[in-house]
């Protein structure tokens, strides 16, 4: 994917004559608008302003909001969990080069992660682009990474291509309680124009509920990564069950998507 062909449909879909082109989106891929606000489509001045369309605050709720020591789903997406790096390098991701050294561009801040836990959520255009925090915590760390924006589908994947150490990231890093360090990457993919965590969040000290918006993309598909350090999370058994098969699951925003270790038995 050339960065011409992104800038160019950037451009196009910011235009207010690419309003026109969200009724048949919509119709396409079954939309219901009802889950958004505004819900009129008419409201929406461009496609760009519709792609990064807002959930009505009813439509996602959060897992035990209140329990910190359940993490959630960050996305509308497609997900597999693998409980370490080395597992998920096996079944879903075949990168010859692939690690979250690779992955953040930080050695010292990847030790912590070495062989952690994994959950990779896949976004398709039509998807929800605003992505939220799977935990609350600390900010400690933040990081640009320019790039490709290849495709992320899983055929991709599979390719011995490192698409997601390739592709332009965004990553932030947290100190939780519960979960100790947890890493966020948000990756562009094809025709994505914008990888953007907002900039309250870029900065180290900021605290972030579980469930807070984080983020957005724009322009097409998408990737994110969450990494956990080893032994931190235990993923819902569902999840991992389909994820060894290499399945991904339909999740939403704010559905379990696990539990720390060190509550267990809670």
């Amino acid at each position: 994917m050339s960065i011409n062909k992104i800038i160019f449909t950037g451009s196009a879909e910011g235009t207010r004559s690419s309003h026109n082109q969200i009724a048949g989106f919509v119709d396409f891929y079954h939309i219901d608008m009802n889950q958004f606000e505004p819900s009129d489509i008419s409201a929406y001045s461009s496609f760009e302003d519709f792609f990064i369309r807002k959930h009505t605050k009813s439509s996602r709720p959060i897992h035990e909001h209140d329990n910190p020591a359940k993490a959630i789903c960050v996305a509308d997406s497609r997900l597999v969990v693998y409980e370490s790096i080395s597992q998920s390098k096996a079944i879903w991701i075949k990168g010859k080069h692939f690690t979250i050294e690779n992955l953040m561009q930080d050695k010292q801040a990847a030790q912590g992660f070495a062989d952690g836990s994994i959950a990779s959520f896949r976004l398709s255009p039509h998807d929800y682009h605003r992505y939220h925090s799977p935990i609350e915590g600390v900010v400690t760390g933040f990081n640009n990474i320019g790039g490709d924006y290849y495709n992320v589908d899983p055929y991709a994947l599979a390719s011995h291509v490192d698409i997601l150490t390739r592709n332009h990231r965004q990553w932030v890093s947290f100190d939780t309680k519960d979960f100790g360090q947890v890493l966020f990457v948000a990756i562009g993919a094809t025709d994505v124009g914008t990888v953007a965590i907002h900039e309250k969040w870029q900065k180290a000290g900021a605290k972030i509920g579980k469930g807070e918006e984080l983020g957005i993309f724009q322009f097409g598909g998408s990737s994110i990564v969450v990494v956990f350090e080893k032994g931190r999370i235990t993923f819902d058994e569902d999840l991992l069950s389909m994820s060894k098969r290499a399945i991904a699951v339909d999740v939403d925003v704010g559905m379990s998507l696990g539990k720390a270790t060190t509550t267990a038995g809670k």
